[in-house]
């Protein structure tokens, strides 16, 4: 890429969502003078007795948790969907509407372990929690009143996650929202346009400069996308053409395990500490049948920027104009690739 976007400011166009982002990289030149704070220590029990996804304790509601050994998946005590909703409401001139939306909310425990993330748990373990976002996609695509399925983890206190307990949440609405909506539209423009799907040119592309990849297996890449707004956001994107997760093999849901636990512990290396960060698969609309067009992948938007405790806040012009970021993809992606597979927490000495 030339020199001069690593030095100058520009504009990076993302053709997932048709939106831009303003880079500019000469402002890493400025001293920082900002907050700086030691991360807390990562110290957690195994067993909770006062945590409500530990096995065995008895949740908000009243509800008691089986003696579970591996995944765990109930519908959430406390939902942001129904089953029933409301009537249409639009007004005369349009500007007052209402739409229903109804749907499903679960939780999927990852582990009995109160004390594991992710990047702390065996690929073993983090595919049979693979194996159940299949089966619960499976499971609830099949249902006429479920448009969409969106599978996600909200690791961190920092984005409103309100039990460190290693666990992922699946919503399924009647609609499809905004976001999946928009990648909808703008892969089936593509294919239209170039008789090719976006993503599978897309990951050709990243594969053949290496620039912003930061690691591989036989059926995956990890990278920071051309596009990225936070600093360290990064995409898994499979090799193959696959419209959702149900489409992977036994071999790509073990590759895929290996790709989150690997991902998952550069992050934790980055600040060394239990990285936060909104994690979540987009993959085709249920009632899109085959769906050409789509190509399912992993979104991660962690919101630190120096360290541990520095974070990256959208203000001002980001909040008004459109978002912006100083470190570059490249750079970004330079920095998590030269990290260590290693948990920092497993290393000697």
């Amino acid at each position: 890429m030339n020199k001069e976007f690593q030095d100058y400011p520009h504009k990076r166009y993302n053709p997932l969502t048709g939106e831009w982002v303003l880079v500019s990289p000469h402002r890493t030149k400025r001293p920082w003078q900002g907050k700086q704070e030691k991360p807390a220590p990562n110290t957690l029990p195994a067993y909770d007795d006062k945590c409500y996804l530990c096995p065995g304790n008895t949740r908000n509601q009243g509800a008691a948790n089986p003696e579970y050994q591996d995944v765990f998946v109930f519908d959430n005590d406390f939902p942001a969907l129904l089953n029933e909703s409301v009537d249409d409401f639009n007004d005369n001139d349009g500007l007052f509407r209402i739409e229903p939306e109804s749907g499903t909310c679960r939780v999927v425990c990852f582990s009995p372990r109160h004390d594991l993330t992710i990047s702390r748990m065996k690929p073993e373990a983090v595919r049979k929690v693979i194996d159940t976002w299949c089966a619960q996609y499976e499971e609830l695509s099949t249902r006429e009143d479920i448009g969409y399925v969106q599978i996600f983890e909200n690791r961190g206190e920092i984005m409103g996650c309100s039990n460190p307990h290693p666990h992922g949440q699946i919503w399924a609405t009647s609609s499809v929202p905004v976001i999946p909506a928009s990648e909808d539209d703008r892969q089936r423009e593509y294919l239209e346009d170039r008789g090719k799907c976006l993503l599978c040119a897309y990951v050709e592309r990243e594969l053949e400069n290496k620039e912003r990849v930061i690691f591989e297996n036989d059926s995956f890449v990890a990278l920071v996308p051309f596009w990225a707004v936070w600093p360290f956001e990064t995409m898994l994107l499979p090799k193959p053409h696959m419209g959702a997760i149900n489409e992977m093999n036994p071999g790509q849901r073990d590759d895929l395990a290996d790709a989150l636990v690997r991902m998952g512990i550069r992050f934790d290396n980055l600040f060394e500490t239990s990285f936060p960060y909104s994690m979540g698969i987009h993959q085709r609309p249920t009632r899109n049948g085959t769906a050409d067009h789509w190509h399912w992948h992993i979104h991660y938007y962690p919101p630190l920027l120096r360290s541990a405790t520095v974070k990256k806040f959208m203000v001002g012009f980001e909040m008004l104009g459109m978002p912006q970021r100083d470190i570059t993809a490249e750079q970004s992606a330079q920095r998590l690739r030269e990290l260590p597979d290693t948990h920092y927490m497993d290393r000697e000495g």
